[in-house]
């Protein structure tokens, strides 16, 4: 099973995400999406699995949400991804991957159920 974590040092529910998986103790890969952007068709890939609409992977409260607009219902999901490829922080966190699945762990104590599963 391969699990990688989509992770924000900065964010305290994505630092309790990484500790919930270390307390696991299964082997996970960290990735920090601000030091590492993800790519457009990462994006693309990550919203497939995670089975939800581009605006679902969207933080409202971050500055770039209303300095670029986003609230536009008429923008399309490619205008959206466009903007989270453009500006990693408005990306939701914490992302857990296993598989072919995908989870937005919020709370972050929903990821030990999706790892049963």
């Amino acid at each position: 099973m391969s699990i990688r974590l989509i992770h924000n040092p900065g964010c305290s529910k994505s630092r309790a995400a990484l500790a919930l998986l270390e307390q696991q103790g299964l082997p996970f890969e960290t990735i920090d999406y601000l030091a590492s952007p993800l790519t457009l068709d990462e994006l693309r890939d990550l919203q497939r699995q995670l089975d939800l609409p581009a605006r679902a992977l969207l933080r409202e409260s971050e500055d770039d949400f209303a300095r670029l607009g986003l609230a536009d219902p008429t923008l399309c999901e490619e205008q959206l991804l466009t903007a989270l490829a453009s500006h990693p922080p408005l990306l939701q966190r914490p992302i857990v991957l296993c598989g072919d699945r995908a989870l937005i762990a919020r709370p972050p104590e929903l990821l030990l159920a999706f790892l049963a599963a």
